[in-house]
Order: C-alpha cells, then sequence, then structure tokens
C-alpha cells in the first residue's frame, strides 16, 4: 500500500497540475461531477504539494482556475443544450436530486450556484441548471468565482494540511502505520459523506 502511494505521488509536477485541473474542470464542464472526482483531485493536488515538489498557491491557482471555467463551460452547455440534456436517460436514477437541485436554485438563485459547490451533485449539476434556467452570465459569474475560490482553496489547503501531518506520523510510527492511519480515515470520511448524501 506504501509504495502505491510512493509511486501516485511520484509523477513530475507538470503531470499532477494537468491533471489536478483536468479532473476539476471535468467535473462541471461536461456534467460528469458525479463520475468524475473533482473534490478528490483538489485534496490529491494539495497532498502533493505538502511534499514540496510544487507550490501549494500554484496548485491552489490551478483547481480555482478550473473550477471557475469548468463551471462556465457547464453553464454554457446548460444555455444552449438545456432541455435536451436534462431528458437524458442516464440521469432518471438522479431525477429527484435533479428536481432538488432545480428547486434550489429557484429559491436562492446567485447563492445555490456559490453554495452548490461544495455538495457534489450539485456541483456537477449546478452551472448547467444556471445556464438551463437563462440566469445572467453577470450573475452568475460573481457566486461562481466566489465558490470556486473558496472551494478550490479550501480543499488544496486540505490536502497540504493532511500531507504534512501524514509525514509526521510516519516519521514518528512508521510509514506502513501511517498508511493504516490514511486508510481507516479516508474509509470513515467516505462513509460520512454516503450517509450524509443519503439523508
Amino acid at each position: 500500500m506504501s509504495g502505491l502511494v510512493e509511486r501516485l505521488l511520484n509523477v513530475a509536477p507538470l503531470y499532477v497540475f494537468l491533471v489536478v485541473g483536468l479532473l476539476v474542470f471535468v467535473e462541471d464542464a461536461l456534467f460528469v461531477g458525479f463520475v468524475v472526482p473533482g473534490e478528490t483531485a483538489a485534496v490529491v493536488g494539495g497532498v502533493y504539494a505538502s511534499r514540496g515538489e510544487a507550490s501549494v498557491v500554484w496548485m491552489c491557482v490551478v483547481v480555482v482556475v478550473a473550477a471557475i471555467v469548468g463551471d462556465s463551460v457547464g453553464y454554457e452547455v446548460g444555455k444552449t443544450f438545456g432541455p435536451r440534456l436534462l431528458a437524458l436517460k442516464i440521469l432518471d436514477k438522479r431525477r429527484d436530486k435533479l428536481d432538488g437541485a432545480q428547486d434550489f436554485l429557484a429559491r436562492r438563485g446567485g447563492s445555490a450556484v456559490f453554495l452548490g459547490r461544495f455538495v457534489s451533485f450539485f456541483r456537477a449539476v449546478m452551472p448547467a441548471l444556471a445556464g438551463t434556467a437563462k440566469m445572467p452570465y453577470r450573475r452568475f459569474l460573481p457566486w461562481n468565482a466566489a465558490g470556486g475560490l473558496v472551494w478550490g482553496t479550501a480543499f488544496v489547503l486540505l490536502g497540504f494540511f493532511a500531507g504534512n501531518s501524514y509525514q509526521a506520523v510516519a516519521s514518528k510510527v512508521g510509514t506502513g502505520l501511517a498508511v493504516a492511519v490514511a486508510v481507516v480515515v479516508v474509509v470513515a470520511v467516505v462513509v460520512w459523506r454516503v450517509r450524509r448524501e443519503r439523508a
């Protein structure tokens, strides 16, 4: 397990920036955020930066820009293909959540774009729904930018500080035990997120 972690984190910085940025961008731009792990990518980027092989500031910049641009592309996709997009059969299993996202957007307007950034399903669909609802882009952009800035910076820094903590633990108790603790923490977080999503 520790060997796998080391391999994943020993990639050239350019490739890490590209992959992290691309995953964050695609999550929102192509309406597939419930498949593509943009949030995970941001955290991994922070962990990579914690190893001193990339600037945490530039990692934040890459993630924030990718999030804002990805949301803007998702907005345009929704504006152009809205009704046809919402009618896709692949969304049938998520129809209730989609209706909830539309209702949330109708009630909260621009703030739904900001708040949606912090919930995985909403993060994936909210930009396209805003475009479908013909929200003016000049209204969408400030909320989108604010959400991307706060979300991107927070999750990269989460990974950065978690990575530093991991290294501190590894130096004290050994890499194997540190990896085991990290796996337990990740599983606990995943279980908590799944339960919260279902609730």
